[in-house]
């Protein structure tokens, strides 16, 4: 059984060993536990819609055994959280007295603590806020603080808090409105409080806030703010009427946030644009600075003619890191090996001796005639289990340098480590499901332990299957050389049948699935992709209907089975989009296809590695190279052969068709 619900984030801590041990339930012996984790899933989801019935169902020696669970503190948690409303204050405080400490029980004190203000009991609420959370900047809490204050008569203590809150470029959440009030009915604002806020607010970019604002201040303001909001909706009709909004200080900062804007889509149109602008007004220095480098990165990004020289151009104080890698990959494009070169050697110490560079300077050397010092800089970097050092070693015609180092297990460490109490509940957590709770609570853990010991944890980590974890604490313990524990195989034969059934490598899935999740099948993206393969909804749901699997969202994609199976199909179609070229499949995979359409070259073809480099978004190159570099590590952990990277990169053509290329 597998749950997934979303959850109320809340206050994270640690807690020791020791200590928990004082006030958890009897944790039981390995024969037992399992039985107890059955007790507990089979009444979970009743427990959940506060149905407890379930609970007293139990015989008597059922209901001893669950209350002796590693997890019953969370199963109460869970009945006093969905009965809120009508549980009786002195069942709630008895069980925070109880096992305050725990996340559980954190997380219920969070929601009695709302539930408390909301029904209008500010009393409870302030006492339990100044004892847990004031002074953690918290800002629902702290305005429901200020309004107990406030009821409280105690005015003059939340004045100087209270106009902190409200002075912010963004609107504050619904907690903070009756203090707010509370302000505007005490005449405690100003003017002068009105235009800082209004500052903030276009400084944000929250025009339509700031139009509001400015109804308490004048007219003037309430014309900045519309021009504002007129420039972000059509920056280039802004730029044209420019004239008839004057040359003041605030025009030049919105006709220099309209050329931001227009650069984005085309900034050829923006260099044209402000050219024409900055011969007619006085921008400042930093202004012209900063916009002419935008134009130029962005220009460079897009692959556009003159792009070079525009970064070329730019004045020194312009010219930051990010210019000089672009103009680095400005020069590889047109493989222009002597710019190269000195493009390279233009940048900090640190960045030269970045992978990244180093290999691209030994091709350039290479191009250059200076072969004996391009082999003694490729042989080095060729000693580095990397895509670069795999490319590296590929140029030479060198072995792979994969440096598997199996760490030797200390038995007695990980005796200790899984029969201490916070690491069993993060266990417990992790197999009953609910595993972004159980990384929690394993994190927590991990972080006050020695090096050596984390090592010995990713060990157990890895016999319990949970292989972010062990991913992580060994990471964390400095330990990057046992393959076994940072590259695993877990769901082999799903990752094998499914892979098959979709025409594609499945190391390959593998190293998408590593990049995006570390196998954590319920994790969730800022931008919303769900699970193992990280898969957004919409793709999901298009993929399972092509494919005629039953979809119901969440627990379709939360389920590892048919995730694996929705992400190797969906990663087979981009294969197939591109003639089977995995870069831009891996690509597209990130980006979305829409996007490397548009990075395609116009005409003619050009070297994977080249491509890569010049994708425009920093995530999407990084992500290609990790997952290419990946599949080269899974292929040699599933056959003990070696496959070439370079056999892998195809040459980008125009169309995506691909095209095999040569390699040294």
């Amino acid at each position: 059984m597998q749950l997934s619900r979303s959850r109320v984030q809340c206050l994270r801590g640690g807690i020791t060993a020791a200590l928990l041990l004082a006030f958890l339930p009897n944790i039981g012996n390995s024969a037992s536990i399992d039985d107890q984790r059955a007790l507990f899933l089979k009444v979970y989801e009743f427990v959940e819609r506060g149905d407890w019935s379930a609970v007293d169902a139990l015989d008597g020696v059922d209901r001893q055994s669950l209350e002796g669970y590693v997890l019953w503190p969370d199963l109460r948690a869970l009945q006093l959280r969905a009965t809120i409303k009508t549980a009786g204050h002195d069942e709630v405080e008895a069980y925070l007295d109880q096992y305050g400490t725990l996340k559980p029980a954190r997380d219920l004190r969070y929601r009695y603590a709302l539930h408390l203000a909301k029904t209008g009991n500010l009393g409870a609420y302030l006492k339990i806020y100044k004892q847990f959370y004031q002074g953690l900047e918290i800002t629902q809490l702290d305005c429901l603080a200020l309004r107990a204050e406030i009821d409280a008569g105690q005015q003059q203590r939340v004045v100087n808090r209270a106009v902190d809150l409200w002075t912010v470029g963004k609107s504050q959440v619904n907690e903070c409105d009756p203090v707010f009030e509370h302000l505007a009915d005490e005449n405690i604002l100003d003017p002068a409080d009105y235009i800082r806020r209004f500052g903030l607010a276009v400084e944000a970019r929250e025009f339509s806030m700031a139009r509001w604002l400015g109804k308490s201040i004048d007219q003037r303001h309430i014309d900045i703010a519309s021009r504002w909001i007129k420039a972000q909706r059509d920056p280039v009709a802004f730029v044209q009427d420019g004239k008839q909004w004057g040359n003041d200080s605030t025009t030049r900062k919105q006709l220099v946030y309209a050329i931001e804007r227009i650069t984005y889509n085309d900034p050829l149109h923006a260099l044209e644009l402000w050219n024409d602008l900055s011969r007619g007004r006085r921008f400042s220095a930093e202004q012209e600075l900063l916009t002419e480098r935008h134009i130029a990165l962005w220009m460079a990004r897009d692959k556009l003619p003159g792009a070079y020289a525009q970064l070329h151009q730019l004045p020194v104080a312009a010219q930051n890191e990010e210019v000089l890698r672009w103009r680095a990959r400005t020069s590889l494009r047109d493989s222009n090996w002597p710019n190269l070169l000195a493009d390279i050697a233009s940048m900090t110490d640190a960045e030269q001796s970045s992978e990244e560079w180093r290999y691209w300077r030994g091709i350039a050397l290479q191009h250059d005639g200076k072969v004996s010092a391009a082999s003694e800089l490729l042989s080095r970097l060729a000693k580095e289990r990397s895509y670069y050092g795999f490319l590296a070693a590929d140029e030479l015609g060198l072995p792979y340098a994969f440096g598997n180092n199996d760490i030797a297990p200390d038995e007695q460490i990980i005796t200790q480590l899984a029969t201490r109490a916070d690491l069993i509940r993060a266990r417990e957590l992790f197999l009953v499901g609910l595993d972004g709770r159980g990384r929690s609570e394993w994190d927590v853990a991990i972080s006050f332990m020695p090096a050596e010991q984390k090592v010995q944890a990713a060990i157990l980590a890895s016999r319990w299957g949970w292989h972010s974890r062990a991913i992580s604490a060994a990471a964390s313990g400095g330990e990057y050389d046992d393959l076994s524990l940072r590259y695993p195989l877990p769901y082999h034969d799903t990752f094998r049948q499914y892979a098959q059934d979709a025409s594609i490598p499945p190391t390959w899935a593998y190293g998408v699935a590593r990049s995006e999740s570390l196998f954590m099948r319920d994790v969730r993206s800022s931008a919303g992709a769900i699970g193992l393969m990280q898969l957004m909804p919409n793709t999901g749901r298009e993929v399972a209907k092509n494919i005629q699997l039953p979809y119901s969202g969440l627990d379709t994609l939360t389920n590892p089975n048919s995730n694996i199976r929705l992400g190797t199909t969906y990663l087979g179609q981009m294969a197939a989009r591109y003639g089977g070229n995995r870069v831009l499949a891996t690509a597209a995979y990130n980006a979305g296809p829409h996007r490397v359409d548009a990075w395609l070259p116009e005409a003619g073809t050009i070297d994977a590695r080249i491509w890569i480099e010049n994708i425009p978004f920093n995530e999407t190159r990084k992500y290609v190279r990790r997952v290419m570099a990946a599949d080269t590590i899974f292929h040699w952990r599933m056959t003990g052969e070696t496959r070439r990277l370079s056999d892998e990169l195809l040459l980008v053509q125009a169309g995506g068709k691909p095209q095999r290329v040569a390699r040294n």
